[in-house]
């Protein structure tokens, strides 16, 4: 019996989805081992082949994922919740700082972030409490206790403090509250009115010294990409890096390997938030449409999935993926560019980091999960 259900699961996978994902995974591997040769000989670490064991724990957890029908899952919403904040705290209580963010708990040689775990388990949870709100979302007071629910976390994140994090969870959120009849325009003006409230924040903040719950370098590196030329060697600097870089790779790239901003160490954290840098730089134009093209192929894919759910929670679960790698490509991507402020958001299976690259391979095992299972008739 356990064979059959196998041969069925095989049978109905997206090898579309499937192939997309280890492309991306192979294309994230060449730019990696570029990104770190200097940084390889200097912390004397493989990290090629740190990568790679993630990747064979993640495709493991991937294939895992896809034993149980995720509509299982949903009677355990509160349970779900209920270990987001318990990660949470533990890492507030136990975690140690990095580069001034208490998100990683030590584990050995290896260190874990659970708020990258949480992303997952908050799509899984805020799926349930959804589906009895389903079509019921008509006005901001309709809102008001999912805004509380993805709140509590929200803080918890803040707190450490994880800014770029903390903007993922919210955007799960509203992609989630899209998918579940939320009014467009309702949403729009929220938006729209959360991004001025901030911006009215950060200029209370300097200009009257209002607290805020980031650090110095935090806000500094969010209002660069408006000027970096007003800090070009603190704030700046990583922006107008980052753009040299993408600009001088040209239509075909200095090939893997040559490129001087990536080489001669100009580049900030090249290996994690500015990996597409080292992209552009050595691939060029050409290079940069091939990963964008995987990734619109992946989200187009997941927004099929959704579709064809077999019921709302399942499509709930697919938006909340692709919500959060739409944010993930786009805010990543963004920042390089100048186009969106610095927040520390690595690229979706392309930069350095296990437990993104585990919560990624989670995350999109439970994509096909909803997809593998979309016709009961098989099971």
């Amino acid at each position: 019996m356990k064979f059959m259900r196998l041969s069925k699961i095989a049978k109905s996978l997206d090898y579309v989805l499937l192939g997309v994902v280890v492309l991306i995974l192979v294309m994230g591997f060449f730019v990696l081992q570029s990104a770190t040769v200097n940084a390889s000989a200097k912390y004397n670490v493989n990290f090629v082949l740190r990568q790679a064991v993630w990747a064979g724990i993640g495709l493991g957890a991937f294939c895992c994922v896809l034993l149980v029908d995720y509509s299982k899952v949903s009677k355990y919403g509160v349970p779900i919740y209920a270990l987001n904040i318990l990660l949470l705290v533990a890492t507030l209580i136990y975690g140690v700082e990095t580069k001034g963010s208490q998100a990683w708990i030590p584990i050995g040689s290896f260190r874990f972030q659970p708020a990258e775990v949480v992303k997952v388990l908050l799509i899984l949870g805020l799926g349930q409490f959804l589906v009895p709100r389903v079509g019921k979302l008509n006005t901001f007071k309709d809102l008001i206790p999912v805004f509380i629910y993805v709140a509590i976390p929200l803080g918890l994140i803040l707190l450490q403090p994880d800014l770029g994090t903390g903007l993922v969870y919210v955007a799960i959120m509203f992609g989630m509250l899209l998918a579940a009849g939320a009014s467009p325009l309702l949403l729009s003006l929220l938006i729209g009115g959360g991004i001025g409230s901030v911006s009215v924040a950060v200029f209370g903040h300097y200009a009257w010294g209002w607290w805020l719950p980031l650090k110095n370098y935090q806000l500094n590196r969010l209002i660069a990409f408006i000027d970096p030329m007003l800090d070009p060697l603190e704030a700046g600097w990583n922006v107008i890096q980052s753009q040299i870089a993408v600009g001088s790779g040209g239509l075909w790239g200095k090939g893997w390997g040559m490129g001087s901003q990536n080489i001669n160490n100009f580049l900030p954290e090249q290996w994690t938030d500015f990996i597409f840098c080292v992209l552009a730089e050595e691939w060029g134009f050409i290079g940069a449409v091939l990963l964008l093209g995987l990734f619109f192929i992946l989200i187009y894919r997941g927004i099929r999935i959704a579709r064809k759910a077999k019921d709302t929670y399942g499509a709930l679960i697919a938006v909340g993926v692709i919500s959060m790698i739409v944010f993930h490509v786009m805010q990543n991507i963004g920042m390089t560019i100048g186009l969106m402020p610095i927040t520390g958001i690595p690229l979706p299976l392309v930069s350095y980091g296990g437990s993104s690259l585990l919560a990624n391979m989670i995350a999109l095992g439970l994509l096909m999960n909803v997809y593998v299972y979309h016709d009961e008739r098989l099971f």
